[in-house]
């Protein structure tokens, strides 16, 4: 070898390994900071869209509080209609909102149904104080043009109530503004009683959920590129120092003919060596899936924990609106204060359990234990049910109360949750009419098998085995892992010496779970029927 070239080469390998780590963490970085800003896009888009749902269910809330009221009073109250439509506007008049200063009731007094000029009275409007007791057109049009009044009258014909947006001019300005109401008609008195909000005080909370997110993904960002960088350096002082060794091993090659055993031998160990920490690396790696199959079921769990909670929190939002509107109208006593504490404490309480579900389904446990399937099954639909509600996703369940399994019962509940939520995502992703996910259970000499079954079209790959390699996804828009169904596979056929397989049926996929019985050291002989 030409001393000039042995020389250089080490150069060679530190620029080259330079160029090529750099290349790698920058293109890496780029598609982080990318990735990030994208789902801060998503996050967004679906955030907005869940505040303004939730907006418009708490306006509706208000006003059927409101109506409520007004029944409670109509039964209990010895007045006349007339003495009980002026405490109502009274009532109305001089309800705030400490939340927003900009929302109040207003309601009209219906004269033609079918619209016109002086289809209604204005009743109550502390916006427009003059235009109190004043007949009103549905031929106003709002600063866009707007004929807002015949949009909800047409509502509340057809409905009974109305989601209606339209400029009107804002508490405290002269400017109009966007603003989102809900009307609402009650029949009694021919009244609409409406309430509603600016779309302005909606955006400037988003504004600030948007910022405050913002800022959270750019110190991500900032984080993983000064970790990216840190890793460069490194790696480059690594090359350095393997290059300096390469020029030492060259300089002892160049001078120490008679060697060349030698070297032969270190070269040897040298690649016994790097096996080894290839195979090291195999195992790390294993490990590393293992840790974000843990992340990403906890990521699973998180989301199952806000769709079980939605529920219980606006009951318990109903519950202290109800006790604001009695202690504002001095009709909270102590039978109804107990009462509402009660329900309150009952949904707490259902809380309280759902944290054990979730807590109890991530508590390690080393050891195998004896369960009964049948119960265990109901603690993983507890945990996922919310979500397949939510989508109208269907599920059946047939299993004997006295099949018995013992095994790593955490680990078994994470792969009936892994496959459920695959199945759940296909019937999504797919958009299939009336999902459907079957759960059953048979129990054989040697094994007990589970089988879960959905009818979202099936596996679609061949062989359909590659659904199990890690990484592999046939989900869109890079929506899928490919890990959880790998993790799946280890844990049934190498941790629980059982077997873990898939077919297609008529309608869709088709998943059984043996594991071998108490006694039996694995599975043999079994059938996918």
């Amino acid at each position: 070898m030409n001393f000039t070239m042995e020389k250089n080469l080490s150069k060679i390998i530190i620029f080259t390994f330079i160029i090529i780590m750099s290349s790698m963490i920058f293109a890496i970085s780029y598609f982080y900071v990318k990735n990030a800003y994208d789902d801060f896009d998503i996050e967004m888009d679906k955030f907005v869209q869940e505040y303004y749902l939730t907006k418009k269910k708490t306006l509706k809330k208000e006003i059927n509080t409101v109506l409520d009221i007004l029944t409670y009073n109509l039964i209990k109250s010895n007045l006349d209609d007339d003495e009980l439509k002026m405490d109502a506007i009274r009532l109305l008049n001089n309800i705030t909102f400490e939340e927003n200063k900009s929302n109040y009731f207003f309601v009209y007094e219906i004269n033609n149904i079918n619209g016109g000029d002086d289809f209604a009275k204005l009743v109550v409007n502390p916006n427009r104080l003059d235009l109190v007791g004043k007949f009103i057109s549905t031929n106003y049009k709002d600063d866009d043009g707007k004929k807002f009044r015949e949009i909800f009258l047409k509502d509340i014909r057809e409905r009974g109530e109305s989601y209606t947006e339209y400029a009107y001019k804002k508490p405290d300005s002269d400017e109009a503004k966007h603003k989102l109401s809900y009307f609402k008609y009650y029949k009694r008195w021919n009244w609409v009683i409406a309430v509603g909000i600016y779309t302005d005080d909606i955006e400037n909370e988003i504004a600030i959920k948007r910022k405050d997110l913002r800022k959270r993904i750019k110190n991500q960002v900032a984080q993983n590129v000064v970790l990216f960088t840190m890793f460069l350096s490194i790696a480059i002082l690594i090359s350095i120092a393997i290059s300096q060794k390469i020029d030492d091993i060259l300089k002892e090659y160049e001078n120490k003919v008679r060697l060349n055993a030698k070297e032969l031998e270190d070269l040897n160990l040298s690649l016994e060596m790097k096996v080894k920490q290839e195979i090291e690396k195999n195992r790390e790696k294993e490990q590393l899936l293992v840790q974000k199959s843990k992340f990403i079921a906890l990521g699973e769990m998180i989301s199952n924990i806000a769709h079980q909670w939605r529920q219980p929190l606006s009951e318990l939002s109903s519950i202290m609106m109800f006790i604001k509107f009695k202690y504002n109208i001095d009709a909270l006593d102590k039978e109804t204060m107990e009462k509402k504490s009660k329900e309150a404490d009952k949904v707490l309480e259902y809380m309280s359990h759902t944290i054990d579900d979730f807590r109890n389904f991530f508590m390690p446990k080393k050891e195998k234990e004896e369960f009964y399937l049948l119960k265990e099954v109901q603690t993983v639909m507890n945990i996922i049910s919310s979500t397949l509600s939510n989508y109208n996703i269907k599920i059946e369940t047939k299993i004997d109360e006295n099949i018995k399994i013992k095994t790593y019962l955490n680990e078994y509940k994470q792969v009936l949750l892994n496959i459920i939520n695959n199945a759940k995502d296909i019937l999504i992703e797919k958009n299939i009419i009336n999902p459907l996910i079957k759960i059953s259970a048979y129990e054989e000499e040697n094994y007990v098998v589970v089988y879960i079954e959905d009818n979202g079209g099936g596996v679609l790959v061949e062989p359909k085995g590659k659904i199990f390699e890690p990484y592999f996804t046939t989900k869109e828009d890079s929506n899928g892992t490919g890990i959880g169904l790998y993790m799946s596979k280890i844990i049934v056929d190498k941790n629980m010496k059982g077997k873990l397989r898939v077919r297609n049926t008529l309608h869709g996929a088709k998943f059984a779970i043996f594991i071998p019985k108490d006694g039996f050291e694995k599975v043999v002989n079994y059938e996918f029927v």
